[in-house]
């Protein structure tokens, strides 16, 4: 499998004319072709590491499974341009992958288009029954933990992270993901793979709160969400049908609770 990052070479060039030949560090993008049943699916462009948990959390939020069992197998395969992902689900859940492929290929030939597919993009969600003990100061403990728990970012700055965190604010789990959806759905499918639970805590993301954030949160049963960046009305709107908890624009010394 390759590594999460790689040593690329650059000319570093100063204000003043100066330059100088410098390697760093810069997260691995590669594209994961994800297949269900032999089917086809999708493609993941994401980084090449812990892709076990991604392709659960991925299956967990198209609504194809409902729990980490159900994945019955999962082979990966790595080329030279990448990595296929050959999962197997159980006999009961092949109907919702021809489901959602017939969905899918009419969402890829011309966007969301119809009455249906508006439908597909907008399934109501489940209500949220989990609750979290985090308060306010926990929120803050947290994110003031997060770098501590991202070494790959410390090596690139060039990648996202979501983060479980206890209901003190004591992060518990992490994973790591150039792609901010892909990073979550690690982090819920190493939850899952693990037999983990939210314990009156709260998950804790490093980037903006869009709606597929959030309702992949909801789908996971989260009590509580927390993003470092601005929402959408959109994902503001879906966390209200599900009962989620939201604080957004989390920064060192203030957030916003939506109420």
């Amino acid at each position: 499998m390759p590594e999460p990052a790689k040593l690329t070479r650059f000319n570093a060039i100063a204000r003043d004319g100066a330059a100088r030949g410098i390697e760093r560090a810069v997260a691995v993008e590669r594209p994961i072709a994800v297949e269900f049943n032999g089917i086809g699916y999708a493609v993941l462009m994401a980084t090449p590491a812990d892709l076990d948990d991604l392709i659960t959390g991925f299956a967990l939020a198209e609504r194809l499974i409902e729990r980490a069992g159900e994945l019955a197998e999962l082979d990966l395969h790595p080329t030279d341009r990448g990595v296929i992902a050959r999962a197997t689900l159980i006999p009961e859940r092949a109907a919702r992958v021809a489901d959602r492929v017939r969905h899918r290929v009419s969402e890829s030939g011309c966007g969301l288009c119809g009455i249906e597919n508006l439908e597909q993009a907008l399934r109501p969600l489940p209500r949220v029954t989990a609750t979290s003990d985090a308060g306010d100061a926990a929120c803050f403990a947290a994110l003031s933990a997060l770098r501590d728990h991202q070494p790959l970012n410390r090596a690139t700055g060039g990648v996202h992270a979501a983060a479980l965190a206890a209901a003190d604010g004591t992060i518990r789990l992490v994973r790591e993901d150039v792609g901010r959806h892909n990073a979550f759905d690690k982090l819920i499918g190493a939850i899952a793979r693990g037999g983990l639970g939210w314990d009156g805590g709260l998950a804790l993301l490093s980037s903006r709160c869009s709606f597929e954030l959030v309702e992949k949160a909801a789908l996971a049963n989260c009590p509580l969400l927390v993003t470092i960046s601005a929402p959408t009305t959109l994902a503001v709107e879906r966390a209200g049908e599900a009962g989620l908890r939201l604080v957004v624009l989390a920064r060192p010394d203030t957030m916003l609770a939506v109420p």
